[in-house]
């Protein structure tokens, strides 16, 4: 999922897509050429046989990938990516890019291509005490997926339904957050369903994930090139293993995977099997593994609840017993024990970094609000502070800072130090506790012995003399 550290909400890499917090574009952004008009008239193509045709397997798919194809797949990989197994970066890549990317196509079509393993690396997840594993291709794979992708897409997206947001074009976690809170105003709040599936991009198994690609899509080239990428194997520390499931988050092609499997195993099965046996009205907002279902009635939704893991079973997959949760969410004026809209206790359920909550408007009506998760917002402190305080260690920081941004990092230097020396300020407050203590002079003197700065010992000064201020009017 997917929120900047602030709770705002950014595409990142490596899904090319999901996983690492620094927000960077899922495609590269260089302008488009003469290939791109024609790649995008067969992608059309294609889009319209598929939404023409919804039942047909398409069997014959890889013959409009052609060094067109090709070249803008690679305008549309990201440049400025971390480096897989080879170390080869794009700028090295581009030095003979015809000669490249011809090979890598005739290799792809003979069958002769060899996915490369990923590189795994681990990035903080959650409150930072657990870490998420991170697959990078190399960008020669880069380059091949996106092209794989770009077929995909033109098939699937006349196939996803509505309640998908992730990592779609044109859709966004903005609007799947926007879709969520009108829903919930127009249906005046319900019961939500938290969905979290353990591990999901871990879990995927291969197997499936090839039966439910064969049921669109059958052609042997794109067939084969997806079951290597599953099978290519992770190197970690040296080590290179293969994990018998799961697709690494990093990967171009995983995200359209995830969204294929979850496609069969939780929308389609909730909008044709679920939805017509339910008492009320429901919906379902996912992005990507993240997910929410609303109910009006909450038979509906427990029901619902008992079914979720045994369907989800039949694929492997595991919702977590713990995230997994039934939240009552009915606008307040309409529930028994009045409001309750206090972020992170009951009433309140979270999606995509952000708590949501009724509250009223100016104009004294409930509506649905949403706030920074608390876990986001702690997290997204620290990592300011530490950044702060690792450029406060460096002297150039100061040296090349602006005449306006130069006063503010001084004083948080200087803060910091007063804080690093305030076993000087607590020694001397506790004498002047029983007695009458040092002078403002004496601290100050021994602060400035200590290393501090100036605006650390003008601090100190003040903050003394304030406390002796009251001895002195007491005195007779």
């Amino acid at each position: 999922m997917v929120t900047g550290e602030g709770g705002e909400l950014t595409r990142e890499d490596p899904v090319e897509g999901r996983g690492c917090r620094d927000a960077e574009p899922l495609e590269g952004k260089t302008m488009e050429t003469s290939d791109s008009e024609i790649v995008s008239t067969r992608r059309e193509r294609i889009a319209k046989l598929a939404r023409e045709a919804p039942d047909m397997v398409l069997k014959t798919l890889a013959h409009h990938i052609d060094m067109a194809w090709m070249r803008e797949a690679y305008r549309l990989t990201r440049k400025d990516g971390a480096v897989g197994v080879d170390r080869q970066s794009a700028e090295e890549y581009a030095r003979d890019l015809e000669s490249n990317l011809r090979s890598l196509l005739e290799r792809a079509k003979a069958g002769t291509y060899r996915a490369p393993p990923v590189r795994r690396v681990h990035i903080p997840k959650g409150d930072g005490k657990q870490t998420r594993p991170i697959g990078i291709p190399t960008f020669e794979d880069k380059v091949l997926q996106r092209a794989v992708v770009m077929v995909l897409e033109s098939v699937y997206e006349q196939s996803f339904l509505d309640c998908s947001y992730g990592f779609r074009p044109e859709r966004s976690a903005h609007l799947a957050l926007e879709v969520l809170q009108h829903a919930l105003t127009v249906m005046a709040g319900g019961w939500v369903l938290e969905l979290d599936i353990k591990k999901f991009f871990d879990t995927l198994v291969h197997r499936h994930v090839q039966e439910i690609l064969r049921q669109r899509v059958c052609d042997g080239v794109i067939v084969r090139l997806v079951g290597k990428w599953l099978n290519a194997g992770v190197q970690e520390a040296g080590v290179l293993s293969y994990p018998e499931a799961g697709s690494p988050q990093g990967g171009v092609v995983s995200p359209i995977l995830a969204n294929l499997y979850l496609h069969t195993v939780l929308d389609e099965w909730f909008e044709r099997e679920v939805k017509p046996r339910l008492r009320g009205e429901a919906t379902l907002v996912r992005y990507a593994d993240d997910a929410v279902l609303v109910f009006t009635h909450e038979d509906d939704a427990r029901r619902v609840l008992e079914v979720l893991p045994k369907r989800f079973g039949r694929y492997g997959l595991e919702l977590h017993p713990d995230k997994t949760r039934l939240v009552e969410f009915r606008r307040p004026a309409r529930r028994r024990g009045g409001r309750d809209d206090k972020p992170g206790g009951p009433g309140t359920f979270d999606l995509l970094g952000f708590t949501h909550f009724w509250a009223l408007s100016r104009k004294g009506n409930w509506v649905v609000k949403r706030r920074t998760a608390t876990n986001r917002l702690s997290r997204a402190l620290r990592r300011t502070l530490a950044a702060i305080s690792t450029a406060l260690e460096d002297p150039r920081v100061l040296a090349h800072a602006g005449e306006k941004s130069a006063w503010p990092l001084r004083l948080l230097r200087d803060h910091r130090q007063l804080r690093s020396h305030s076993g000087v300020l607590r020694a001397h407050q506790a004498a002047v506790a029983e007695g009458p203590g040092p002078t403002v002079a004496t601290i100050t003197h021994e602060l400035e012995a200590h290393g501090a700065g100036v605006a650390a010992v003008s601090a100190a000064a003040s903050t003394h003399r304030a406390r002796l201020e009251p001895r002195c009017v007491a005195k007779p």
